[in-house]
């Protein structure tokens, strides 16, 4: 096989989204992932695709069993969301999706910091592109947040590379140490991607406002990228062990919280990828290839999980709990494979997420790092709690509301089906899952102790819902995380400075006060603007996003970004 970037079979494929008619477009969609799949799964261990760019020597491909695992498993999720939007997406979106997953790719085969960064920011340019796609004005304004965070992230990461090179006159992508400026700039670069708090309230706040097919896309690609490059660059570093654990149960906590339930299902990404964080932290052999198996185990499961909540937002024409009850015998089918989705999250026997997660358990058990080994296990319970017993029982048993349900398009079931059935697989049979592996694995999953261990705790989980399910029960509200900082305080400080006016009959203000109040006239109409869009559209919907991004906010970026550019430069 040919040693060409993988991205590039995506970018063809979006290109020929604009030269194809469109009916054409979905086989597009089923066919690049299924080419990227053989080309990644013929590349060869230790293929590299060196070049030069502006005088750089760069290493465009670098194919290890580390990076394989990840090409793998992308391109069955791109497969597998594709199948689901199948009859759903429209061409702009479709383009978009196949350049953001390429993008990916191009992360996953960088061998150096300066290609590395170069897909980073077309993933964070595209992937916007998908939210804004969703195409409603919450969705536009979901979209803008998101980007500016991911730009000061890749400022950051990007002055640490400029830092790096400048130090040590290389651009290599290899493990590093936290000893310098450039290694934390590159870290806090990498940790906007990876969702690590206080850096992770972008998920909810912009994924539910996607499009159905579009929110399965996002959960697959961005976090599990910045998995990717912390288990290459950081390995055995302390730090992301407790950052790993805080993400595990900070995640697991405002799920427990959230009424929507896509918005859940986006903090579990950041619980979830919290273990993989952690095992990163951890570094051991079997620590690594608990990050990487429980990350493809993720890609898999939180997709089919988006999948269902999907089926259920466009059947139901809303995702939100206390809007929805008694669906089990009008979607049947949903529920089925969604739970199957949940028990995999949760970590249940002979499902994907047990013989993936315990790995990581596993590998802190052995280290005797006690804490860290009960706060994963924590936020399994925790996990088991929001999504199998909460969210299964809230939308599709408990009060029906009698709420309309149309029927889901066969695709959407059938690729539903297919990561069930993946998952299943996983879970009954991992030793091929295990072969993918970037380090020989001698873990056993299924021993009576590891078995029973999980068993009891997820039954007594159980039991404490059912005493305490009115408890428990969804709450119409909107939870800010973090994401406050940048939605409701900038609508807090536009009502403000509308309000503010010069008293009739006062005497003229002095040089400085006169040039902030010529400013603020200026400004008056973005200001109103501002102001009317921060005030909630229907206070019936309180689920909708009614804060947007500052113009505040936008210059502070990007006198950020230039600062931090400059810098990198001159170092």
């Amino acid at each position: 096989m040919i040693e060409l970037p993988t991205a590039v079979i995506f970018f063809v494929g979006a290109a020929l989204l604009g030269l194809l008619p469109q009916r054409a477009h979905g086989a597009v969609m089923l066919g690049v992932p299924l080419v990227a799949l053989a080309h990644v799964a013929t590349l060869e261990v230790g293929a590299t695709l060196p070049a030069t760019f502006f005088g750089f020597d760069v290493e465009v491909v670098r194919a290890d069993a580390l990076s394989r695992a990840f090409g793998v498993v992308f391109a069955m999720a791109a497969f597998l969301a594709g199948l689901y939007g199948l009859r759903l997406m429209r061409t702009g979106e479709r383009a978009a999706v196949l350049v953001y997953i390429g993008s990916a790719m191009g992360v996953v085969y960088a061998g150096d910091l300066l290609t590395l960064f170069a897909f980073w920011e077309i993933k964070a340019i595209t992937s916007a592109l998908v939210i804004v796609a969703g195409g409603t004005r919450w969705s536009a304004q979901a979209g803008l947040r998101y980007l500016y965070v991911h730009v000061a992230g890749g400022t950051v990461l990007l002055a640490g590379v400029l830092v790096h090179l400048g130090t040590t006159g290389s651009l290599a992508f290899e493990a590093m140490t936290l000893d310098s400026v450039a290694t934390w700039l590159i870290l806090i670069g990498f940790a906007v991607g990876a969702a690590i708090p206080p850096l992770h309230a972008w998920i909810a706040d912009a994924y539910p406002q996607a499009s159905v097919a579009g929110t399965v896309f996002l959960s697959a690609f961005t976090t599990k990228a910045g998995v990717y490059v912390l288990a290459r660059g950081f390995p055995g570093v302390e730090l992301l062990v407790w950052l790993g654990v805080i993400m595990a149960l900070y995640g697991v906590v405002f799920a427990v919280l959230e009424n929507e339930i896509r918005r859940l299902l986006s903090y579990h990404i950041v619980s979830q990828v919290g273990f993989m964080v952690a095992a990163v932290g951890l570094g051991t052999e079997l620590a690594l290839n608990g990050a990487v198996a429980h990350a493809f185990a993720h890609i898999i499961y939180k997709g089919l999980l988006l999948m269902g909540a999907g089926a259920v937002l466009y059947a139901a024409g809303t995702s939100r709990l206390t809007e929805l009850g008694g669906l089990a015998r009008r979607q049947p089918w949903v529920l089925v494979l969604f739970l199957i989705g949940a028990f995999s999250i949760s970590g249940v026997p002979l499902f994907s997420g047990f013989v993936s997660k315990e790995m990581s358990i596993e590998a802190a058990a052995l280290l005797d790092r006690d804490v860290v080994e009960a706060g994963l296990k924590l936020a399994s319970v925790g996990t088991f709690l929001s999504i199998t017993m909460k969210v299964t029982w809230f939308a599709w048993f408990g009060t029906d509301r009698g709420v309309a349900v149309r029927p889901v398009p066969a695709s959407m079931l059938a690729a539903m089906g297919l990561a069930a059935a993946i998952n299943i697989g996983i879970g009954l049979y991992p030793a091929p899952f295990y072969d993918l592996m970037p380090f020989a694995v001698d873990f056993a999953p299924y021993t009576v102790g590891q078995v029973s261990t999980v068993v009891q705790l997820l039954a007594l989980t159980a039991v404490g819902f059912w005493l305490l399910v009115d408890v428990a029960a969804p709450k119409r509200a909107l939870t800010l995380d973090t994401d406050w900082v940048y939605r409701g305080l900038p609508a807090v400080l536009a009502r403000r400075r509308a309000r503010v006016a010069v008293p009739a009959g006062e005497p003229a203000p002095g040089p400085v006060a006169g040039l902030r109040h010529a400013a603020s006239r200026g400004l008056a109409p973005l200001a109103a603007l501002q102001q009317r869009l921060a005030v909630p559209s229907d206070p019936a919907r309180p689920n909708r996003a009614d804060v947007v991004p500052s113009w505040e906010l936008g210059s502070i970026v990007l006198v950020v970004a230039v600062a931090l550019l400059g810098i990198g430069i001159l170092l």
